[in-house]
């Protein structure tokens, strides 16, 4: 046989090993992009080009970046426990819930940029969506605050960690001069002006308090603990 009709036989054969393009593997691909170069990274092509194909080739899952969101956002959810609804600690157990879908958009930074306006469709998605709807429930919460508040509480959770994947990055940055130090953010507040910022210059150690996660933990308690049963 031929060099050349070996070498054409050993490449069909090759391809023909390669795996399929399946929706795990084009999200491990997806979170691959987002973990190393960020959410702005995140393209079909950039995708494609990890799993070593062409766009065409993803069109049987997907069609647009939406549905590349929907396959990501649903992927953190499968990582997501859920409790068993007690209605005696409804309220800590939707805290804890907000915790792992928080910890799980840190891990991958912007990734939570891709729920914003997301209508989910993906089932682990909606599997959350239904666990939290079931603890509001189980708390005695009224159906339709219960839906909203649910929407509420993801949105912010959402926010919270675009907002802290943006800090991230742009510490990342090397024009990194934007970035105050607590001591040097109480210095700028209390020079302002004191007829027109008394409160301000009175409480900049009370404005820029809070290390971690407290914020998060502080604003969650409070929307949660202002819920009341019917």
């Amino acid at each position: 046989m031929p060099a050349a009709s070996r070498r054409a036989q050993r490449s069909e054969s090759a391809a023909s090993r390669k795996p399929p393009i399946t929706a795990e593997r084009m999200t491990d691909a997806a979170l691959q992009v987002v973990a190393t170069e960020g959410y702005d990274a995140l393209t079909i092509r950039r995708v494609t080009a990890v799993l070593g194909t062409g766009p065409s080739s993803l069109y049987a899952h997907i069609t647009t970046k939406t549905d590349l969101d929907d396959l990501l956002i649903g992927r953190l959810c499968a990582e997501i426990s859920l409790p068993e609804p007690d209605p005696a600690q409804w309220r800590q157990q939707i805290h804890d819930v907000y915790a792992q879908l928080r910890d799980q958009y840190l891990k991958y930074p912007g990734v939570s940029r891709a729920a914003l306006a997301l209508v989910p469709t993906h089932q682990e998605t909606l599997r959350v969506s239904e666990g939290i709807l079931g603890l509001l429930l189980a708390g005695g919460v009224p159906a339709q605050t219960a839906a909203w508040v649910l929407d509420s509480l993801t949105l912010y959770v959402t926010a919270y960690a675009w907002e802290r994947s943006l800090v991230d990055q742009r510490r990342k940055t090397e024009d990194d001069d934007w970035v105050l130090s607590r001591e040097d953010l109480v210095e700028r507040l209390g020079a302002l002006p004191a007829e027109r910022f008394p409160h301000t210059r009175r409480h900049a150690a009370e404005l820029t308090s809070g290390s971690g996660h407290e914020r998060f933990e502080f604003t969650l308690s409070l929307m949660l603990d202002n819920l009341t049963a019917s």
